[in-house]
């Protein structure tokens, strides 16, 4: 069942874009809730395998601001090709979903 709700995920290599992303996209009541976690990322990146420290962010928004959530990550990002992942929110806490439609535009 599709509850019009979303967890975007992004990952940044720095807190300072961390902030970056967290302020701008708030700011914009574009999503309700941003939580931050420490991560290792192993990847390919212009023919090289990498093993980097990085910050997966987990962006709880509505569906029908996904467009508009991903360019504002894109326009603060560091990267040259940011992950931005829109993830449907399949079942979840009534109480919860409300709360994210009542803080967010």
């Amino acid at each position: 069942m599709d509850t019009g709700y979303r967890i975007v995920l992004t990952t940044t290599n720095s807190t300072g874009n961390v902030k970056t992303i967290v302020d701008a996209v708030l700011a914009k009541k574009l999503a309700a809730c941003i939580q931050v976690l420490p991560i290792e990322s192993h990847y390919l990146w212009q023919e090289k395998v990498n093993h980097e420290s990085e910050f997966l962010l987990l962006l709880k928004a509505k569906a029908s601001d996904y467009a508009d959530l991903e360019s504002a990550i894109r326009a603060v990002h560091a990267y040259e090709i940011p992950e931005i992942i829109g993830l449907d929110i399949e079942n979840g806490s009534s109480d919860y979903l409300a709360w994210i439609s009542a803080v967010t535009r």
